[in-house]
């Protein structure tokens, strides 16, 4: 039945086919190919028709795809020498209860499995996780641990006016300095407080001073320095004296170690203004055995 479903169609498509050869020229002789729709997926025709001539042939192939004629190579890359096949995911051992417990112990710590194969308390959270987590999900960093204390001066709000409107955001001055001849003064901005503050005193880490001390801890000499239009003016004191200044003066001297000393705001009262005059006030300041070297003569002839 199949058969002759088949040659029946392809009866119709001859008589198409011959109607349609009237409208060819006569002087091709090219052959016009065309597949007819084959009912049955083993057998599949292919019509040849002569343009000059009425005589259609038909040829059957029992594969439906015929054998590709270019010689086409499956050429794979050869191994290096001591090459091992690594192993399939599925391949091995499973691993054992055991196992898996130690390991999300040692992601989670024991708290959250209840149960502790390393021998920790299970009633203490791991210190990782208790650090990042912080106030409301955010990250927590720790703070950094190099010898210096932080002193926060004026922590203020500041806004930038923009197209859209009013960007608050709030300003940190901070000091840092390890009481032993080194300060830094750090200023920064940040839409918290806290951000603020870090950003500051990351930013008065870039910028330590070294501060020249006697062994009565106060200055070698009187110094004055200016930032801007605030002016700082340094005196050196007896031993017992303490730290006479205000403001941002007492905070840069007690960080950077200065037990005796006398300071004196000239000019502007901005806070960071005068922290920087004090740190420029400082930096013009040399003990005598420098500039005894420089002179090349010792130290008692300064003095004559």
């Amino acid at each position: 039945m199949a058969t002759a479903s088949a040659l029946s169609s392809l009866s119709s498509l001859s008589l198409h086919t011959r109607t349609t050869s009237s409208l060819i020229s006569s002087s091709s002789t090219k052959p016009i190919v065309s597949f007819s729709s084959f009912l049955n997926r083993r057998v599949s025709s292919l019509t040849l028709v002569k343009a000059s001539s009425n005589e259609t042939e038909t040829f059957f192939f029992e594969d439906e795809t015929p054998e590709i004629t270019a010689n086409v190579v499956f050429d794979p890359p050869i191994a290096p020498e001591g090459f091992v096949a690594p192993p399939y995911f599925d391949e091995g051992s499973d691993e054992t209860e055991e196992e898996i417990a130690t390991a999300f112990e040692e992601l989670y710590g024991p708290a959250y499995s209840g149960e502790s194969m390393l021998g920790k308390d299970i009633y203490v959270m791991d210190s990782k996780h208790k650090k990042s987590s912080g106030i409301g999900g955010k990250l927590k960093k720790d703070k950094i641990r190099d010898g210096f204390e932080e002193r926060v001066v004026q922590v203020r709000r500041v806004t930038k006016v923009v197209k859209g409107g009013k960007q608050l955001k709030f300003r940190a001055i901070v000091v840092v300095g390890d009481k032993q001849g080194n300060v830094g003064v750090g200023c920064a901005k940040a839409k918290e407080v806290v951000a603020a503050v870090q950003k500051s005193a990351i930013d008065a880490r870039r910028n330590i001073v070294q501060v020249p001390m006697t062994k009565y801890s106060t200055f070698p000499h009187r110094s004055e320095g200016d930032y801007g239009a605030a002016k700082v003016m340094l005196r050196p004191a007896s031993p017992g004296t303490g730290v006479i200044a205000g403001g941002a003066v007492r905070i840069v001297l007690e960080m950077a170690g200065v037990e005796n000393a006398l300071g004196k705001q000239l000019g502007s009262n901005n806070a960071l203004n005068n922290a920087r005059a004090t740190l420029a006030a400082v930096q013009q300041m040399r003990q005598f055995r420098d500039v005894a070297q420089e002179r090349g003569i010792p130290m008692e002839e300064l003095w004559k």
